[in-house]
């Protein structure tokens, strides 16, 4: 029943669900997840915390980055299965079209030119 709570909670906001179904794509930074949503680093970070709490990504450092990843083939089956029927749900969504469209602007930036950028504003 946690797993259940913990997963629920995690999908039931906007924010952390365009988050998560931008890691599609692949393995992000905080960096490029912020410029994304354009949102806070701070709001960002929680966000992501949530989802890593309920395992519905896994993290790694590199360096000074802390980078973001779906889960791979060895996650919960709860786990796969929420993320699967979450890019069911949405496929087509205008806001998720919308984000994989700027994702893909966004990753012809190098990360470390993003991140400056970033924390100059």
């Amino acid at each position: 029943m946690r797993e259940f709570i913990s997963i629920s909670k995690a999908l039931s906001d906007k924010n952390r669900v365009r988050l998560l179904l931008a890691l599609r794509k692949g393995e992000l930074c905080v960096c490029q997840l912020t410029e994304l949503v354009q949102l806070a680093p701070s709001t960002v970070s929680k966000h992501l915390s949530i989802l890593w709490q309920a395992r519905l990504v896994e993290t790694r450092k590199e360096g000074r980055w802390m980078l973001y990843k779906l889960p791979g083939g060895k996650a919960p089956r709860e786990v796969r299965e929420a993320i699967s029927w979450t890019r069911r749900s949405l496929e087509g969504d205008m806001q998720i079209d919308e984000d994989t469209k700027r994702l893909d602007r966004l990753l012809k930036i190098d990360r470390e030119e993003l991140c400056s950028l970033q924390s100059r504003r």
